[in-house]
Parts: structure tokens; sequence; C-alpha cells
């Protein structure tokens, strides 16, 4: 077992595994914040849920974990693959059978990196250990003011997290039917299927993400 998670196939494994946890994650927290656009209440009592439920505190850790070996194994992967190929094969075969975030997703993890750090210091950090007024009459944080002056007030804030969502968009799109191609469902009908819902399913989280700083930005100009 312990070759296995050293192996190639292992690591490709891990990669998997991790990349769909994680994708799973994207959609509560695209549920969650979607209701931004619904009303401060809604929003605030959501974010309240997720900062006090034990169940979620639980997951914390795991899903943080999960981000530090995707990772780790994806920077790993790629400096072997990088030193395994000969230069010529690497450019001449790549371009021709794959497609541009496939050949670029060690760049483009890296850009969803540096913004999932920008998105942890305006936003998590601040709720979990920061000073955030409390909504009126209540022990809820008013996470919905924090996000929504911050995005209203401060223009180049909304474009970095548009290009975030983009950058994860691209990400997602090889991402997805590459995770389950690993795990064996590397047949023709099922990976055309995959390759199709992967494309649905990034554009949707691209978009959703960005609708949110987009709508503030907008609708407050």
């Amino acid at each position: 077992m312990g070759n296995f998670f050293t192996s190639s196939v292992g690591k490709k494994f891990i990669m998997s595994v991790t990349g769909i946890f994680l994708m799973l994650f994207l959609i509560v927290h695209l549920s969650v914040n979607s209701l931004l656009l619904v009303g401060s209440e809604a929003f605030n009592e959501a974010a309240h849920f997720m900062v006090t439920n034990p169940v979620i505190r639980i997951v914390e850790p795991i899903l943080a974990l999960g981000f530090v070996i995707h990772i780790i194994y994806s920077g790993y992967i790629t400096l072997q693959n990088q030193t395994r190929r000969p230069v010529h094969f690497k450019i001449l075969n790549r371009w021709k059978s794959s497609t541009w975030p496939s050949r670029n997703m060690f760049i483009l993890g890296g850009l969803v990196l540096i913004f999932l750090v920008i998105h942890l210091t305006d936003f998590y950090w601040k709720a979990r250990f920061g000073d955030v007024a409390h909504v009126q009459g209540t022990e809820m944080d008013d996470m919905f003011s924090l996000v929504s002056t911050k995005f209203i007030e401060l223009w180049w804030l909304d474009l970095i997290y548009v290009l975030g969502a983009v950058f994860l968009g691209l990400h997602l799109s090889h991402g997805f039917w590459s995770a389950f191609h690993t795990l064996g469902w590397n047949n023709d009908t099922w990976m055309k299927r995959f390759k199709w819902i992967s494309y649905i399913f990034a554009v949707i989280i691209a978009a959703g993400f960005a609708t949110i700083p987009l709508y503030f930005l907008i609708t407050h100009s």
C-alpha cells in the first residue's frame, strides 16, 4: 500500500480524490456566497451557521489538508513530468493533443492559490480572528456588510475576484474530467460525457463567483 501512494499512479489517484473533494466544497461555497445576491439577512444567517456549526468546524481542517495535499502533489507531479520528458516530445506532442488549460494546469493552479490567499486574508481571517461588527440586536457577525462594502468601494478588488473566477474555471475545465479519468472512468463514451460536464461545471462555478463582485459594483456604481 505504501508503494502505491509513492508511485506515479498513486500520486495521480490522490490528486484526483482531493480534487473531487475540493470541487464539492466549491459547490457548497458558491451556494452560500450566492445568498449575497438575496440579501443581508439570508447571507448573515448562512455565514453564522458555517462559523458555529460543529460539523463545519471538523470539516475545516480536513478541507485545509485537502488543499495542501492537492497543491503539494500537483507540484511534485509537474516537476516529475518536466524532468522525464524530452523537450521536443513535450512541446510538439502536447500542443497537438491537448487543450490550453491542460498544458497550463500548474500555472492556473498557482494563480488560483494566489487568489485563495487574497480571499482568506480579506474575509475568512477577519471573520475568524478580526473585529467584525455584529448584526444589530444579535450575536451574528455582519459579514454581509463586510463583503458588500469591499466590493462596492474597491473596484480593483472586484477585478481580482473576476480574474480569480476565470482562472478557477479554466483550471476546472480540465481538472474535473481528468479526475474521473484517473479513477478509471476513461472509456470513450464516459470521457465525452465528462468533458462536456466539466465545461458546464467550470462555466457555472466561474460565472457564479464572478457574478457576486460584479453585482455589487454595477448596482452601486
